[in-house]
């Protein structure tokens, strides 16, 4: 994701997004557009140095319907302070204003993604020890089949404009999500990328249907207890000399990376929390 912003209105002129509510179509363009409305689906930009992408970022949300609803746009560590602290980003919104006022700051991805119990991290580069890959468009259908479940939100998260997201960031994510694009450059802008996203997400709740928020899903662990219970096992393994401080290796990454793939629900967590405060009263007793 390169650092280029897209251009406001007043330098290149807006092209009008074609409206799904046409006649032929319109009962189940209303459908879609409640349940993208009622959708938990929220965007995160992790340490944007451009004001105008996040800008960009809330134009390209609102087009596809999201982003008027508190915290629906996360912003981590931007490096100029709030959405609404620069001109840059509101000339760029245009008239999505209203999703920069709604978006929230975070000081931490972990923070921005703490109550997500899926979590997608786009990026143009393939990484060692990543989450399991999916295509945009897979990703999208899984995300949509995720928020049927009650109060589970998904993520989709961005990195910085010049290196995207780290080795570290994608790792904490469950999903490694990649747009097609040519393999001799790749490198798609935050907004562009975040505009794909969004579309994706819409075309899967208009193929889906409102069925998809009212059906029963497992009671699948947040990644704040995910991340809790990892730091337990981390502690858990090191007091049983699985692993080495010191020499860790790539052994973590590794188990990381096989919850990230298994998806972990609530009770399945706490049995698990349970087996590692066993290893490390066991170990203190020896």
């Amino acid at each position: 994701m390169n650092l280029q912003a897209s251009a406001p209105d007043g330098a290149s002129g807006g092209v009008s997004a074609v409206s799904s509510a046409s006649p032929v179509s319109a009962a189940s363009a209303g459908d879609s557009d409640d349940a993208i409305r009622r959708a938990r689906a929220c965007f995160v930009l992790v340490n944007p140095s451009h004001p105008g992408n996040v800008g960009s970022a809330a134009r390209a949300m609102k087009t596809m319907g999201f982003g008027m609803t508190d915290g629906v746009l996360r912003v981590v560590v931007p490096r100029f302070g709030g959405p609404l602290a620069q001109e840059e980003s509101i000339a760029f919104a245009s008239s999505a204003i209203d999703v920069l006022e709604a978006a929230r700051v975070y000081d931490s991805l972990d923070a921005a993604v703490a109550d997500c119990s899926l979590v997608y991290g786009l990026s143009a580069r393939t990484r060692d020890f990543a989450p399991p890959q999916l295509d945009v468009r897979d990703a999208c259908v899984e995300a949509v089949g995720e928020l049927a479940a009650p109060a589970t939100r998904v993520a989709f998260v961005f990195g910085t404009e010049r290196t995207g997201l780290s080795k570290e960031q994608l790792q904490r994510c469950d999903r490694f999500t990649q747009i097609d694009a040519d393999p001799e450059y790749s490198s798609l802008n935050v907004a562009q990328a975040l505009q794909i996203v969004a579309y994706e997400l819409r075309r899967a709740f208009g193929v889906i249907g409102t069925r998809a928020l009212d059906e029963e899903r497992p009671d699948y662990a947040s990644h704040e207890e995910v991340e809790r219970f990892m730091e337990h096992l981390y502690e858990a393994c090191v007091a049983v000399e699985f692993i080495q401080p010191a020499h860790p290796k790539k052994l973590f990454e590794r188990l990381r990376r096989l919850f990230a793939r298994t998806r972990l629900e609530r009770e399945e967590v706490q049995l698990l929390r349970g087996l590692c405060k066993q290893m490390i009263v066991r170990s203190i007793r020896r």
